[in-house]
């Protein structure tokens, strides 16, 4: 398979220039328990706010009716390709604690354990595709209750040959791009800053 290496400023670690989110699944490959287990133990340590681990992930295996079930809460186009991943994962977040307390940075901490998952997935051979066209309230249903549903990650392993219809084709080979790095940075104006309260 082809690599789509980014193109960086700089040199970057391979896992991280060479990850990128296909569509085109091998609709065969079964994920092995082991491969499972290290994408879910990258993201067991990914950081949290006060250590408090709020994500929560909900996997289902191709073939079985909790796979279905994700699949079918998951938009039309979605559907139409990531029926053939291998799992499709629900990341979700306990955004309030045991004690009723709120946990402000829930959302941010899962979206670092799903970044810790999916770099491991690529160190595995494995491809990530994250998914926000979802039913929340469907996929909410599916889970227990006190979490909220984030994204749906549709994990397999990438194969060329499999025919995508339009406009998925087109942007299997689509260049990757991003924003200029000047376009992400922003200055820090102390002339304008408030004042801290006395």
């Amino acid at each position: 398979m082809s690599p789509k290496t980014a193109s960086t400023a700089v040199p970057l670690h391979p896992l991280l220039a060479e990850r990128w989110s296909p569509r085109a699944l091998d609709p065969r490959h079964e994920l092995s328990q082991e491969q499972l287990t290290a994408l879910l133990e990258a993201a067991r340590w990914a950081p949290s706010a006060s250590n408090t681990q709020p994500w929560r992930f909900a996997v289902t295996l191709r073939g079985t009716s909790e796979h279905a079930a994700v699949l079918d809460s998951l938009a039309t186009g979605n559907r139409a390709w990531a029926s053939a991943a291998s799992a499709l994962v629900v990341a979700a977040a306990e955004t309030h604690g045991p004690d009723g307390a709120e946990r402000p940075w829930a959302v941010y901490d899962t979206g670092q354990a799903v970044a810790y998952l999916s770099v491991q997935a690529q160190d595995e051979g494995l491809a990530v595709h994250q998914l926000g066209g979802f039913d929340a309230v469907r996929i909410a249903a599916l889970l227990p209750a006190g979490v909220t549903p984030l994204v749906v990650l549709a994990v397999g392993r990438r194969d060329d040959a499999v025919q995508l219809a339009e406009p998925f084709a087109g942007r299997e080979t689509a260049a990757r791009d991003r924003l200029p790095l000047d376009a992400l940075q922003v200055v820090v104006d102390v002339q304008s800053a408030v004042p801290a309260a006395a």
